[in-house]
């Protein structure tokens, strides 16, 4: 047996492990010590390696772009417990209530709100299905309609910014591109961040919301009895026009302030992290939503949440030193470079192996565990990592969509009502599969929608 085989099978017996369930930080970094000391006794690793282990998590934790982390999901987990989400689909509902589709249009926009100021699917959509999908029951939506908007809605936290999936991904795309440097001999490649990463989502994330409106504009046409008004007369226009003000523009303009200061260069994602959670909280305050309850609750979440991305985080770097300390990561770089096809048939292979362990892995699992492994041969095959990061965030987000183990579909199922069958939620997300798969190939074929305003904002 090599080093390079028994790195190999680490990692299968890692994975498998993980489906079963076990907890995921101490799973990565207890098999990477099982094996290490398995492989000391058949002479094929140096425990002496796990000496730059502490180093390894103390760089991690002095990592300012971290720090993000937290704030960013104090921020959305605010905005959802003061109940400012709900009143942005009763306000957005009754402006759009007279039209067909009016619903589904409103939990698009929504949709997007919410995973603009949160990053965490499983939150999105389990709101959007509490708050949504009963009326949109009531309206006389088809089940399966409803439930897919929902699901695809709730899902772009992944790829829109600001989000922790592209804090995360930002972060270890920077290390495989220093990887890959070295594998090209280019000592000083261009660094990747995640205010990169963030105007490199931007438009994709756009064009994702620009095909699901369209979608819902062909069967609110075509299928009008799927998507019915909810509303047969008009409301009237100031009253509703002075709760669009109080409930709607806030919010709005708390995004744009935290994303056009990243944007724009003005602040680091970590500082406008900041003053999203501040904002968020003195929003609050306005609605008279906020009591120490809330905030209580508020830092109890952000602290679960922030504690498992960095458990894992800790986790997944043992495994990695493992891993590399086997050439696990050289048999799998010299792999994918003499696959048949080349560089295409590289790329396909990882977003193929990335999409079916979406079904199984959450995304900080596969960030930690796959990305740094394949990331850095992908780049040095000359894909951009900005490109590859979205193409990785748009992947995953169609992977936690896909029935039947999509993580997007037991959210929901969770939450539906009882007459709403699980068939249905299937069937529903069926379409948005399609739109997903259509968007990752328009950005393979225009890997400029990603890489065009990162380049013309901070080069």
């Amino acid at each position: 047996m090599t080093e390079e085989t028994l790195a190999l099978i680490m990692f299968g017996t890692t994975l498998i492990l993980l489906m079963f369930g076990f907890p995921v930080a101490l799973t990565l970094a207890g098999s990477a010590l099982l094996f290490a000391f398995l492989g000391e006794h058949l002479d094929l690793f140096l425990t002496a390696l796990l000496g730059a282990y502490p180093q390894r998590v103390f760089g991690i934790m002095i990592t300012e772009t971290f720090v993000a982390v937290p704030l960013f999901i104090f921020m959305g987990v605010m905005l959802e417990r003061s109940r400012i989400a709900g009143d942005l689909l009763d306000t957005l509902g009754l402006m759009f209530g007279t039209m067909r589709g009016g619903l589904g249009f409103t939990v698009i926009i929504v949709g997007t709100l919410l995973a603009a100021s949160t990053g965490i699917v499983g939150a999105t959509v389990v709101t959007m299905g509490l708050l949504s999908l009963p009326p949109m029951m009531r309206a006389g939506y088809d089940p399966k309609l409803a439930t897919g908007i929902i699901n695809a809605s709730g899902t772009l936290g992944q790829i829109i910014p600001p989000s922790i999936v592209l804090i995360i991904l930002a972060d270890v795309l920077q290390g495989a591109n220093e990887h890959a440097g070295q594998l090209r001999g280019d000592l000083a490649p261009e660094p990747v961040t995640g205010i990169d990463l963030f105007a490199g989502s931007f438009f994709p994330g756009l064009m994702l919301v620009a095909f699901y409106t369209a979608y819902m504009s062909y069967m609110a046409i075509f299928k009008p009895e799927s998507c019915p008004a909810l509303v047969d007369n008009k409301a009237d226009k100031q009253p509703m026009m002075g709760r669009f003000i109080r409930v709607v523009v806030p919010p709005i303009l708390l995004i744009t302030l935290v994303l056009g200061s990243i944007m724009v260069g003005a602040a680091t994602p970590t500082e406008s992290a900041a003053v999203g959670a501040i904002g968020a909280t003195l929003i609050a305050i306005s609605f008279r939503r906020f009591t120490f309850s809330i905030l209580s609750d508020v830092a109890q979440s952000t602290l679960k949440v922030s504690s498992m991305v960095f458990v894992i985080l800790i986790g997944a770097s043992m495994f990695s030193l493992v891993f590399r300390g086997f050439g696990g990561d050289e048999a799998i770089e010299r792999f994918l470079a003499t696959l048949p096809g080349g560089a295409f048939s590289a790329m396909l292979l990882v977003m193929v192996v990335i999409f079916f362990l979406g079904f199984f892995l959450d995304f900080i699992e596969i960030i930690f565990v796959v990305i740094p492994i394949v990331a850095p041969i992908l780049i040095a095959l000359d894909f951009s990592p900005l490109w590859l990061g979205v193409m990785v965030g748009i992947n995953l987000q169609t992977s936690f969509l896909t029935p039947p183990f999509g993580f997007a579909l037991f959210y929901l199922r969770g939450v539906a009502p009882a007459e709403i069958r699980t068939i249905d939620i299937y069937k529903g997300v069926i379409p948005f599969i399609f739109i997903q798969i259509a968007a990752l190939i328009v950005l393979s074929i225009f890997p400029s929608i990603a890489t065009w305003l990162p380049s013309v904002l901070f080069r």
